[in-house]
């Protein structure tokens, strides 16, 4: 059952109907949301004693209110028992070691709550059979500890921004996603890990340095940062399980014209099994040594065959040479590449399923476009295979050629 403010606008008193639904429910749910965006919370803990109760399976309650305290006692024996899924959204709640165990708890998801981290360790710690545990924007949580949950397969960390130390010991984690610079990330055991997902600055050379000997068994790879100075450097250690990796090195103003694309080389090198790449290197001033200055030399690399790379997709293509030269590496070397997307802006596009006009970008991205078109016209297109389909993507003309369709950054 689905309670929101979408259904505001009926006529009454809608904390009267809400009261009038439940009430006649009561005892048979086994799914229920309640989000109460601009509904009072007045009646919440009634409405709770009535609608969770033994049997109920899935509970996600969004009271948009921070400062309502969800009380413990709505997590009866019974509820304990059956309750499988659990989000909890805008609100606080302080569960305490007496709680008692939910043993049919499998995920849990917490946005924006006031929750500290010795109080959601107690709530952990009787969660035996968790499988996935998202935390987003909980502001009270400094120190995360996860105790030894066997079943703990999915961890997410996302705006947490007070959090600075994180301990798990969850022997069995496949996949984490984690953002911000947490200055210490204990997670035990890491060879079984097999998704990672982070968001921070530096990520990129942190990743090729230290994650091919902590987590070597990774297949998928996502890694994002607003800053890179320091060039991804050649080491000997393999990722050699990586399927699909993602890199997405993006800023609001310009990426440090000292990074060298070229570099991203290595993580090539070190993933023999890789089959998708995604580059996004959209910045809103193009600062690099542009092909056109000097293109005298493009650097070469030990011939090294990529046969399993088949997508390349890469994001704000710019004029920068080091980008090109990464660019004609990969198509001299990726000798199975099927398809190559080069797109000199960047979001989406009115093209797209669902989407009326394109990502608004600003007037240096608008300006750098042309050069980006004509680099690769000039030093990639005649390296392209017969049998790899290159496409090309640029400004829209409708979009893009409004003043609408710009930033007001410049």
């Amino acid at each position: 059952m689905l309670i929101g403010s979408k259904a505001h606008a009926c006529k009454g008193n809608f904390s009267d109907i809400i009261d009038r639904i439940l009430r006649n429910h009561s005892g048979c749910l086994k799914v229920l949301k309640l989000d109460l965006d601009g509904i009072s919370c007045r009646y919440l803990d009634s409405w709770l004693a009535i609608a969770i109760t033994p049997g109920i399976e899935e509970l996600i309650l969004i009271p948009f209110r921070c400062k309502y305290s969800l009380p413990c006692s709505f997590l009866s024996d019974g509820v304990r028992y059956s309750i499988r899924y659990l989000e909890l959204g805008f609100c606080t709640f302080r569960p305490t070691a007496e709680l008692g165990p939910l043993r049919s708890l499998t995920s849990l998801h917490l946005r924006t709550v006031r929750i500290r981290g010795g109080e959601l360790e107690c709530l952990l710690s009787n969660s035996l059979a968790l499988e996935q545990l998202v935390l987003i924007d909980c502001k009270e949580i400094v120190c995360l500890n996860i105790p030894e949950l066997q079943q703990l397969s999915y961890l997410k960390i996302f705006g947490c921004w007070r959090l600075r130390v994180i301990k798990s010991k969850a022997p069995n984690l496949l996949s984490f996603f984690l953002t911000g610079n947490i200055p210490k990330v204990s997670l035990g055991e890491t060879l079984q890990m097999k998704n990672l997902t982070l968001y921070r600055s530096n990520v990129v050379c942190y990743a090729r340095a230290e994650l091919s000997c902590t987590m070597p068994n990774l297949e998928t790879l996502v890694l994002r940062s607003g800053e890179e100075v320091v060039n991804t450097p050649m080491l000997p250690s393999k990722f050699l399980y990586l399927k699909h990796l993602s890199i997405h090195m993006t800023s609001g103003l310009s990426f440090s014209p000292s990074y060298d694309y070229f570099s991203l080389v290595s993580f090539l090198d070190a993933s023999p099994s890789l089959e998708t790449l995604i580059l996004d290197v959209s910045q809103e001033h193009m600062e690099h040594e542009s092909v056109f200055g000097d293109s005298s030399h493009f650097r070469q690399m030990t011939e090294h065959r990529h046969r399993c790379l088949k997508s390349v997709k890469i994001s704000g293509f710019s004029s920068a040479k080091s980008l090109v030269e990464l660019t004609c590496y990969i198509l001299n070397n990726a000798v199975s590449l099927e398809c190559l997307s080069l797109n000199t802006v960047y979001g989406f596009r009115c093209s797209d399923k669902g989407c009326k006009e394109c990502h608004p970008i600003s007037q240096g991205i608008l300006e750098e476009a042309p050069r980006a078109a004509m680099a690769i016209r000039t030093y990639i297109e005649d390296k392209v295979p017969s049998t790899v389909k290159l496409t090309v993507l640029g400004p829209c003309s409708e979009c893009h050629g409004r003043p609408d369709g710009l930033h007001n950054k410049v």
